[in-house]
């Protein structure tokens, strides 16, 4: 085991992908020399070489356009777009021919692409550099989504979405990358059921009163609430999504079953967001189960507001003790 940020822990798994497989290539803006802007790829572009750890133009469109026809040529591509709010210019790219070639050639083309996106807010950064866009794409059928909470997810999971035969957006919420915790380089990668893996939720904490389901950034905001509530006599089971697609909705239908409440945490707004889809669910497969409506705590519908009250505006922990307090009347 050794002791990685979410970051560092990313890098490793990236190395490990490239070294297991040539065709695994890097492509995006400033990876190379520089790093990245969060200095995810540092080191890669020294050790592997600009063939495989290419530099591109400022045009996100390109990327991915170059990306398809890549991996249409047997290649494994891996592109970072340097900022979520930066995605949109490959929304047509991503949503109308990633996500679709495979159902439109009837199975016969496979598109293994990885698109990996600094995403969600709390750094203070400008605007366009916060954004949490995942319902947008979760919507298109075709792609999947996943993004890891903990640095011995960020360093599996990238390398089970590099090995699937289905594009992937891998959102990685840029203030974890910092967060430090154990991770086993030495575990032996099977590429048999890694996109099965990846999409299976975990549990992050026991508990028998309230479900809170998270995921990403928020993941930390459920444990920390979590940790209140059982100062205050309540046991809260925190569930750490993994996928927003598809969604591991059994893991969180079977903790509702045991708890008969649920809260959904993310950063991105609450209206028309994965928390509505989860909650929806919660409701056709629980209902007779449920002791209170699901709760949604999210950020509010309005653009993300400059740094100074971007904390004002994200989830916080006093948001979601006070859902738990809404959710523990009923």
């Amino acid at each position: 085991m050794e002791t990685m940020t979410l970051a560092g822990a990313i890098n490793a798994g990236l190395r490990k992908a490239m070294e297991r497989d040539p065709k695994v290539l890097l492509m995006g803006q400033d990876i190379g020399s520089l790093g990245g802007v969060f200095r995810v790829t540092d080191g890669l572009l020294k050790d592997f070489g600009g063939d495989r750890v290419m530099d591109t133009p400022l045009a996100e469109s390109g990327i991915i356009g170059t990306a398809i026809g890549m991996s249409m040529r047997g290649y494994r591509p891996v592109c970072e777009i340097q900022f979520d709010g930066f995605i949109f210019p490959a929304f047509n790219q991503i949503t109308t021919q990633l996500a679709k070639m495979h159902y439109r050639s009837q199975g016969k083309i496979t598109l293994p692409v990885v698109i990996r996106v600094p995403f969600a807010g709390g750094i203070g950064a400008v605007e366009h550099h916060s954004e949490s866009p995942e319902a947008l794409f979760a919507h298109t059928a075709g792609l999947r989504i996943v993004t890891p909470a903990t640095p011995q997810d960020g360093f599996l999971m990238i390398q089970q979405a590099i090995s699937t035969a289905d594009p992937v957006l891998f959102l990685e919420p840029k203030a974890r990358y910092w967060d430090k915790g154990e991770v086993d380089v030495e575990a032996p990668f099977v590429a048999e059921g890694a996109s099965a893996a990846m999409s299976r939720a975990r549990i992050a904490r026991h508990g028998d009163d309230v479900t809170i389901v998270a995921y990403g950034p928020t993941v930390r905001v459920a444990l920390q609430a979590a940790q209140v509530c059982e100062s205050e006599g309540v046991s809260a089971e925190v569930i750490d999504l993994r996928a927003i697609s598809p969604l591991d909705t059994a893991a969180v239908v079977r903790s509702v079953k045991k708890t008969g409440r649920c809260i959904v945490v993310h950063e991105a707004p609450t209206p028309f967001g994965v928390g509505a889809e989860i909650a929806a669910r919660v409701s056709e497969e629980a209902f007779y189960v449920l002791e209170a409506p699901v709760a949604r705590v999210g950020a509010f519908h309005t653009p993300y507001p400059a740094s100074k009250l971007e904390h004002d505006y994200l989830p916080s922990v006093d948001r979601v003790l006070d859902a738990v307090d809404r959710v523990m009347v009923h």
